[in-house]
C-alpha cells in the first residue's frame, strides 16, 4: 500500500450504490446514498443560502432575532423500546437538531401519520410520551396535523416534526467552521440506541439491558457554549453514527479528521453486540450523544463543562482535525495501524429513528 500512487482518501473499498433508477433503505441512511440525493437532487430543487449550509437546521435572520428551524419524520420501528419510543424520540431529535445550531428550543409542530386499525390505547401512549418530553425540554407543542391512511399503508404510525428556537448572539456554529489543530470531543458512549433498537427488534437477548441514550441536548449545549463560545461546530451522530458526522464534517470544512479508537467510549455491551453482529459502533445510530469541534485552546474547558452536565458524564477528547488527507476521516486503531472512516455505503439498520 507505501508504494500506491493513489491518494490517501481514494483508498477505499467499492460498494454497490446504484439504486438502479429506485429508491433504497440506504437513500435513508444518513450515508453516501443519502448525501447522494440531497446533492443530486434537494438541492438543486430549493437551492438557497440558509439550505446550502447543510447543517441539522437553517439559520434565519427575522426582525432582528436569529431564529433556527428545523423538520423531522420518525419511522422508528418497532415504535416502543428500551429508553424510549417514537413520541420522546420525535421531540429529543428535533429539539437536539435545534441545540446543534446553538438555540435554545422554543416551539414544537407535531403531525400524526396512523395506520388505520393502530389501536387507541397505543396512540393514546404514544401521544402522552412526547407530551412529556416535550414539558421535560421546556418545550410547547404549538400545532400539528393528523392523517389516517389505509390498513397496511402506514406500519403503525409516523410522526413528523418542526421545531423553533432563538440563537443566542455571539453564537455561530457550523460544518464548514473546522480549522486544522480543533479537538473533537465526544459527549459519551456510541452505539446504545442502534443497538436497543436492533436487540427490541430481533429478540436479542444480552447479559444487561442495552437501552437507547435518547435524551434532549440543549442543556448540554447551553453549559458547553457558557464554558467558550471557540465552539466551531455540533452535530449529534444520528443515522449512520459517528463515521457520517464527522465525513460530513470534513467534506463542508475541506479537512482531514483523526480520531484515536482508544479514546472512543463504547459501553462494554454494546461492543460485544457490534463484534457478534459484525457492526462498527462508528456506524451505528445515537439519540443523546454529540460531537463538537472546539478551538484547541478551549478544549479542555469545554470537556470539563460537559462533564459536569449528567448527560456528559463519559465526554472525550477523541481526536482532532488536520490538513492532512483532507475531507477523509481516519483512526488509529487499538493495535497501531491507521484506518480509513468512510461513510456508511448503504444501511446497517433501517428505521431505527
Amino acid at each position: 500500500m507505501a508504494d500506491d500512487p493513489r491518494p490517501f482518501d481514494s483508498w477505499t473499498c467499492p460498494a454497490p450504490l446504484s439504486g438502479g433508477g429506485q429508491v433504497l433503505l440506504g437513500h435513508g441512511s444518513g450515508g453516501k446514498l443519502s448525501a447522494d440525493l440531497v446533492r443530486d437532487l434537494f438541492l438543486p430543487a430549493f437551492h438557497n443560502p440558509a439550505l446550502a449550509r447543510m447543517d441539522d437546521q437553517a439559520i434565519l435572520a427575522i426582525n432582528g432575532l436569529r431564529l433556527a428551524f428545523t423538520t423531522d419524520s420518525f419511522v422508528v420501528k418497532p415504535l416502543f423500546f428500551p429508553g424510549g419510543d417514537i413520541g420522546s424520540l420525535a421531540v429529543h431529535g428535533t429539539v437536539n437538531d435545534l441545540a446543534m445550531g446553538g438555540a435554545q428550543p422554543l416551539f414544537l409542530s407535531a403531525a400524526f401519520i396512523i395506520e388505520e386499525g393502530l389501536p387507541m390505547e397505543t396512540l393514546e401512549r404514544i401521544v402522552a410520551s412526547l407530551r412529556r418530553a416535550a414539558a421535560d425540554a421546556g418545550v410547547q407543542v404549538v400545532t400539528g396535523d393528523t392523517k389516517v391512511v389505509e390498513k397496511g399503508s402506514g406500519d403503525g404510525i409516523f410522526i413528523n416534526t418542526s421545531g423553533i428556537g432563538v440563537v443566542p448572539d455571539g453564537v455561530a456554529l457550523s460544518a464548514d467552521q473546522a480549522r486544522p489543530g480543533d479537538r473533537i470531543l465526544l459527549s459519551g458512549a456510541i452505539g446504545d440506541h442502534g443497538i436497543a433498537i436492533l436487540a427490541q427488534r430481533e429478540g436479542l437477548e444480552f447479559e444487561s439491558t442495552v437501552a437507547s441514550d435518547s435524551a434532549a441536548l440543549h442543556t448540554l449545549v447551553a453549559g458547553m457554549l457558557g464554558a467558550s463560545k471557540e465552539i466551531r461546530c455540533l452535530r449529534d451522530p444520528t443515522r449512520g453514527g459517528v463515521s457520517s458526522a464527522l465525513n460530513e464534517i470534513a467534506g463542508q470544512s475541506g479537512v482531514g479528521v483523526e480520531l484515536d479508537e482508544r479514546a472512543i467510549p463504547v459501553r462494554e455491551e454494546v461492543r460485544g453486540a457490534c463484534e457478534l453482529l459484525g457492526l462498527d459502533p462508528l456506524y451505528v445510530a445515537n439519540e443523546g450523544k454529540l460531537l463538537a469541534i472546539v478551538a484547541p485552546e478551549a478544549a479542555e474547558s469545554v470537556l470539563s463543562a460537559m462533564r459536569r452536565h449528567p448527560l456528559g458524564a463519559q465526554a472525550a477528547i477523541v481526536g482532532s482535525v488536520s490538513a492532512a488527507h483532507p475531507r477523509t476521516v481516519t483512526m488509529r486503531t487499538v493495535v497501531g495501524p491507521t484506518r480509513i472512516v468512510d461513510m456508511l455505503a448503504g444501511d446497517q439498520l433501517p428505521r431505527i429513528c
